[in-house]
């Protein structure tokens, strides 16, 4: 998955002028707390649909991607914040 910008339906077609509808994808986010070197050990966040997505910053496109609630996104930080 590209890091923003839209994307197309893995069912469609894949000619240039195929016929379907593209979703809008947010940019992964890093926290301004990340020391901002390329490899530093964080966490990417962006909003979706049904809250947050989350995924592992060293692992890029090939990391798993987390589906969280706004509730949950929310204790995630929290508790981030405590350690």
């Amino acid at each position: 998955m590209s890091q923003a910008g839209w994307r197309k339906s893995s069912r469609s077609g894949g000619a240039q002028d195929s016929g379907c509808v593209e979703a809008r994808v947010a940019p992964w986010r890093k926290s301004r707390r990340s020391s901002g070197a390329q490899d530093s050990a964080c966490v990417e966040a962006r909003p979706a649909s049904s809250g947050f997505q989350v995924r592992d910053s060293k692992l890029g496109d090939a990391s798993p991607v987390f589906d969280l609630e706004r509730t949950d996104f929310t204790s995630l930080l929290r508790a981030a914040e405590r350690d």
